[in-house]
């Protein structure tokens, strides 16, 4: 007991270990071990060490994390139909498609990884009247996804089936990009677009420029 109490030592194990390990005293390994100099903490044993000291930290700052979000959250409230009308457009004028002058491009088309971002656009445009008839999905997506997982997911987010989607735009894949959006939660972007919108598009331009010099007028 006493060799193996000696050879853990030397492979860098603690007092408390070695006890668990041969079932012996504390006393007894303390007394097997004393002259052998004190292990260095592995790397391993460093991070475990630092996670505790900050574990608690950590917990105390994703709660107020939380209780943050959760109190704005509640500051909010139920929205009126102006104000989510002057949200949309501020969306869509941050993410949507945008007509430019050397490109005439009248078209309604938004575009976003984000499922909340889709649902809050999707209402806006139920709130203008545009008709679920009108609106047409497409999927953009690395071709080393999960396409069909993703094509599922959007379909369902949206009330739709995915025989009516047009078809799946697929990005090329290069293996030496180190790529962050991997894994079971990527499930690429949403394009929504509304056909016919031309009209649509000149009236959402308009209600833009409308805000920009409500704007300048409150400065």
């Amino acid at each position: 007991m006493k060799a193996r109490a000696r050879e853990l030592r030397r492979a860098g194990k603690t007092y408390d270990e070695i006890v668990a390990e041969l079932g012996v005293s504390k006393s007894s390994v303390s007394l097997w071990v004393r002259d052998l100099p004190k292990p260095s903490k592995t790397a391993e044993q460093m991070h475990a060490m630092r996670e505790a000291r900050w574990a608690p930290h950590r917990r105390e700052q994703a709660f107020i994390r939380r209780q943050t979000k959760l109190d704005a959250a509640h500051e909010i409230g139920r929205m009126t139909d102006r104000e989510l009308f002057l949200i949309g457009v501020g969306l869509y004028w941050s993410e949507g498609s945008k007509s430019k002058p050397y490109r005439l491009q009248e078209t309604v088309t938004f575009i976003n990884s984000d499922p909340t971002m889709i649902q809050v656009y999707l209402t806006w445009l139920a709130l203008l009247g545009v008709k679920s008839e009108r609106v047409q999905y497409r999927v953009m997506i690395h071709e080393s996804a999960d396409v069909a997982g993703a094509e599922r997911y959007w379909a369902e987010l949206v009330g739709a089936d995915v025989i009516t989607f047009s078809r799946t735009t697929l990005k090329k894949h290069n293996p030496k990009t180190v790529r962050k959006n991997v894994g079971e939660s990527y499930r690429g972007c949403l394009v929504v677009r509304v056909r016919g919108g031309a009209d649509l598009y000149r009236r959402i331009e308009g209600w833009w420029y409308g805000i920009v010099l409500g704007a300048r007028e409150t400065i």
